[in-house]
């Protein structure tokens, strides 16, 4: 079950540049413990989704899980082997723009060693270094 948007106002947009650290989603807000990145980059769709399914699978019954980022932006590929010159390529596939200090996926009732385990797993599935963080 990938995600993508419903609709977006554009098919396709500019690449551009992650400057700083996240000024939004940094903050756990839903569950006790996270998964926290450290380093700016695109997640991908497919990432996101491998990483959901490895929480939900180590978390047993009783976790829930919140995934806090969304793939919004779409790359384009061009055809291989094209002229230089033929316009923009078409979308391909979607990321998550996300900056270091956004929070990626948050876990709540279970006990935090099933917890670190379970993220620990979803961070082996990120392209990122990433840190498991516990709420006060």
């Amino acid at each position: 079950m990938l995600s993508n948007p419903k609709r977006t106002r554009f098919r396709k947009q500019h690449r551009g540049r992650m400057k700083g650290i996240s000024s939004r989603g940094n903050h756990i807000c839903f569950g006790r413990y996270a998964l926290q990145a450290l380093e700016p980059t695109w997640i991908t769709s497919r990432q996101i989704e491998a990483g959901r399914r490895a929480l939900s699978r180590n978390a047993r019954c009783g976790g829930k899980i919140w995934v806090r980022i969304f793939p919004e932006k779409p790359v384009t590929v061009r055809p291989t082997e094209t002229r230089m010159g033929s316009g923009k390529g078409s979308p391909e596939y979607w990321v998550a723009v996300v900056k270091p200090g956004r929070i990626l996926y948050e876990m709540g009732a279970v006990t935090e060693n099933i917890a670190r385990k379970a993220i620990a797993i979803a961070a082996s599935k990120m392209p990122i270094r990433t840190q498991f963080i516990i709420s006060a």
